[in-house]
């Protein structure tokens, strides 16, 4: 396949189960295509450090320990990526989680819309593997695994040299609790996006490089349709002008 064109205005959102590779994905997505790669707590951080009133409303949420609201959440994205000096693009990581979230961004993308939508498929004994080979540098943040992503150095960070830990919340039953609430309140967006005609399913098993070059695909696939369907509306348009004269 020929090397992709990058174009920084695409808007994408990744979808799938904790441990999934979403995060490895996105990131190589903005180095292939160029729009940031935006995590929900990636939003949250430059929130909470802005001082704003509403950075201020997350920030007590966030020091309790407590579940932040969807109006607070879907303020924080609007913020980011929709305020001033947003970017033109981006490529969402962890948002968003419900149908009423991902109504919220369809209301704020309304002008240009959201150009696709990759779901990453693993099944669960894929990603409890996967989750609890996971390690995260406590320096950071960067995230690998020691099956397939690890360090160049085992117990070092590629980015930073810090030391690499393993999160309290990997053991196997607070991963298995993560994914049955997945199921619940999260899953549901893969019909609604498939309804939608956005959404495409990658399969997210196997060699992180070969998963890429699936989602490339898939990306790229989707960016010809959508080129297909615009000309062919220019020429219908055109055909109705020319019919009219």
């Amino acid at each position: 396949m020929a090397e992709p064109a990058a174009d920084a205005t695409l808007r994408m959102v990744v979808l799938g189960r904790q441990g999934s590779g979403k995060g490895t994905q996105a990131a190589r997505l903005s180095a292939t295509y160029g729009p940031p790669h935006v995590s929900t707590g990636d939003a949250f951080r430059a929130a909470a450090a802005s001082g704003s009133e509403l950075g201020r409303t997350l920030k007590s949420y966030m020091d309790r320990g407590e579940l932040v609201p969807d109006d607070v959440v879907v303020g924080v994205i609007r913020e980011h990526l929709f305020g001033p000096g947003a970017p033109a693009g981006f490529i969402l990581d962890g948002f968003p989680r419900t149908v009423a979230q991902a109504e919220a961004l369809a209301e704020m993308a309304s002008l240009r819309g959201i150009d696709i939508v990759i779901d990453l498929e693993a099944d669960t004994e894929e990603v409890l593997q996967r989750m609890a080979g996971r390690r995260v540098c406590t320096k950071c943040g960067a995230t690998y695994n020691i099956v397939d992503n690890p360090t160049k150095v085992p117990g070092s960070c590629d980015a930073c040299g810090g030391s690499l830990a393993q999160r309290d919340d990997d053991t196997e039953d607070a991963i298995r609790r993560r994914l049955e609430i997945y199921e619940t309140t999260t899953a549901p967006l893969i019909d609604w996006y498939r309804q939608r005609g956005l959404l495409v399913a990658v399969n997210a098993v196997g060699d992180v490089d070969a998963v890429t070059a699936r989602v490339v695909a898939a990306v790229e696939g989707a960016r010809q349709a959508k080129a297909a369907g615009q000309k062919s509306a220019a020429s219908q348009s055109k055909g109705k002008g020319t019919l009219g004269t």
